[in-house]
């Protein structure tokens, strides 16, 4: 299935018309494919930063899949990015679980009376990593004075960042779980 997909996408690189946002809607199509086919349950695998970092390879090899025919090639390079991406995203995953579970003692640890609340926080935290007060109201069923106060205690923790260096209608980041998809954290 994943050479059917890389064979895919190169026929649509070379057929699509447009020239503004062929790349990007190429590349989405490779996870679309795979997950249409079963091959993945998630739209979890994304090549556009391999094709990135290997950017003159591939379109040179694109190239000469266009003019020589040479999939073979082409078709080496792509399996090649799918395994690092698939390997990244792996490894990615597991710095997730292990750094899920410190922050949960963390949490559990250090907030006392807080701790139920703030476990129900951090949950929601990996869904929606960029939150306000009335944010983490909501999620922790708290009134926004005590959802202040709690993120407070998870500034001081070190699990959220203040961004936008305001007093009020402050945004706030879970920095450490943000830092795990930079390009420097890879």
């Amino acid at each position: 299935m994943l050479i059917k997909v890389g064979i895919e996408h190169a026929h649509f690189e070379t057929i699509h018309p447009f020239l503004d946002g062929n790349g990007r809607v190429g590349r989405l199509l490779i996870t679309f494919l795979l997950v249409e086919n079963g091959v993945l349950t998630r739209p979890l695998l994304y090549l556009s930063h391999f094709f990135k970092e290997h950017r003159q390879t591939y379109y040179d090899l694109l190239q000469a899949v266009r003019d020589e025919g040479a999939w073979e090639v082409w078709l080496k390079f792509f399996l090649r990015g799918v395994a690092e991406v698939a390997a990244e995203a792996t490894d990615t995953a597991r710095r997730i679980v292990a750094m899920r579970e410190e922050h949960r003692a963390l949490v559990t640890g250090n907030l006392g009376r807080a701790t139920g609340r703030a476990l129900t926080v951090l949950e929601g935290l990996y869904f929606r990593p960029i939150v306000n007060v009335n944010t983490v109201a909501q999620i922790s069923s708290l009134s926004f004075a005590r959802a202040n106060a709690l993120v407070g205690e998870l500034e001081r923790l070190g699990l959220l960042r203040e961004m936008t260096g305001r007093r009020r209608n402050r945004v706030f980041s879970y920095e450490p779980y943000m830092s795990l998809f930079s390009e420097d954290s890879r």
